[in-house]
């Protein structure tokens, strides 16, 4: 049975979908005007750990993530927005149609990082841009029920009529948090927030004038129109759970007067030797940086699976490439071993239990190079049950491309040649165990062979 731990009670749950058999997910997506930094993928990765559990476990998963192309973004009401702020960074005049071009952009180079890392595209991608009438709609509705006013800039959401606002991760309005910016002159509460902001200069047309909608209620807009206004997942960084995550737990549950989401998962930070990594300080790396550094993107995907999706890590490049090794090593064996195997039960009952334990993807790694080291089982075995594991793991173990180089055996070194006509030996002889330790010692010399009818295929890593 599949648990996962709920930030909404502090606790390690069994997961119980609404609907038998069914799953409605929402993924908090990109701000696009900037390209998306490791950290901030770290959470579609765990999002793809999710749909992919799930899906293995028999669910059929509705996958919802946002794209953010408009709106008053972050923890601060009163801050710049981030898509203007984008466009005064690359010289772009201030109009919804610079806008788009530079959301348009990001959001290309954002489906470029998923496909890089081998994350599914959501059932359903939607763009905030694209959802203003839903936006007004849910502040209409929180203005008639009374738990939203207006003032000279926009719309706000009054936190007091909420006696239960903050719920999430216990930030509750009589505990000890700080408001996260001073009261002004027309708000209510200090921690009030805005579900519209008025702007002189450019934006969309509404009942209280020229603006754009608040980050937070976008997010509820979009859920409730593709999932409805109660369903299971919701996921996203864990900077997200103290501010937009309770601001849209207020909206949705006052709004539709029912539970917004019951299970809020959330994954840990990325961190750096200077810090938390944030796009917000220019404190960041990207993917296309790991990759200029001839690291394939796959590895970091490896690298984060080998922590807990809850468990905050630090990054290095030591780091990485040890896990590169590791990744690059995994991908050979596998397609070093024959097809048309049968997956082992023993490994894949262990499989499942690790997963469903809050997807313990550092145990299913551990449990990988158990049975690579397992000579009672035969190589075709360890093929088709490692790759069982990668449909949730996600490391493309039987496509991905390895940067690889053929070679005769004639070119090949003495040595490597010794090493291959002693495998080839074991091998006639069905001693396994041999076959696979020469074949181990030859790619830590830096070859793959992979068995042909014809006889062995050697490539240079």
């Amino acid at each position: 049975m599949l648990k996962l731990h709920n930030t909404l009670t502090g606790k390690t749950e069994e997961f119980i979908s609404i609907e038998p058999n069914k799953v409605g997910m929402y993924n908090c997506g990109p701000t696009v005007y900037d390209h998306a930094h490791i950290g901030n993928l770290r959470s579609y990765v765990m999002a793809s750990i999710i749909r992919r559990t799930l899906s293995y476990l028999g669910y059929e998963v509705n996958q919802v993530m946002n794209i953010t192309d408009v709106g008053i973004g972050g923890d601060n009401d009163e801050g710049e927005d981030k898509i203007i702020r984008g466009l005064k960074r690359e010289g772009k005049e201030i109009s919804i149609i610079a806008m788009k071009e530079l959301t348009d952009h990001y959001t290309d180079a954002f489906r470029v990082d998923l496909e890089r890392l081998n994350i599914d595209v959501p059932t359903t991608l939607p763009r905030a841009s694209e959802h203003i009438p839903q936006d007004i709609e849910l502040i209409k509705t929180l203005l008639k029920k009374e738990f939203a006013y207006t003032t000279s800039d926009g719309v706000y959401f009054d936190t007091s009529k909420d006696k239960h606002y903050g719920k999430l991760g216990g930030h509750t309005l009589d505990g000890n948090r700080e408001a996260r910016i001073e009261s002004t002159s027309e708000k209510k509460n200090p921690k009030d927030f805005a579900l519209w902001k008025l702007n002189s200069r450019v934006g969309f047309e509404s009942p209280w004038g020229t603006g754009f909608p608040g980050w937070h209620i976008e997010c509820s807009a979009m859920s409730h129109q593709y999932l409805g206004t109660h369903f299971d997942i919701h996921t996203g960084g864990i900077d997200l759970a103290p501010i937009h995550h309770n601001n849209e737990i207020a909206q949705s549950e006052n709004a539709f007067n029912k539970p917004y989401v019951n299970y809020w998962v959330h994954n840990a930070f990325v961190n750096i030797e200077s810090g938390k990594m944030a796009k917000s300080t220019g404190n960041f790396i990207t993917l296309t940086t790991l990759i200029e550094k001839n690291i394939l993107p796959l590895s970091y995907r490896y690298w984060l699976l080998q922590a807990r999706y809850s468990t905050p890590v630090n990054f290095s490049f030591e780091a990485l490439e040890s896990a590169e090794h590791a990744y690059l090593k995994l991908l050979l064996t596998v397609r070093s071993y024959p097809e048309n195997g049968t997956v082992n039960e023993r490994y894949k009952d262990r499989f499942t239990s690790f997963i469903e334990d809050d997807l313990d993807t550092p145990q299913v790694l551990a449990l990988i190079w158990e049975l690579v080291k397992d000579v009672s089982i035969n190589p075709e075995i360890k093929r088709a049950t490692i790759l069982e594991f990668d449909k949730v793991l996600g490391l493309n173990l039987e496509y991905a491309t390895i940067p690889t180089t053929l070679i005769s055996i004639e070119d090949l070194p003495i040595n490597i040649r010794e090493l291959i006509s002693q495998r080839e030996s074991a091998r006639k002889n069905k001693d396994f165990a041999t076959s696979d330790a020469i074949r181990d010692q030859i790619l830590e010399l830096g070859f793959i062979v992979k068995d042909k009818p014809e006889g062995p295929q050697i490539s240079r890593v």
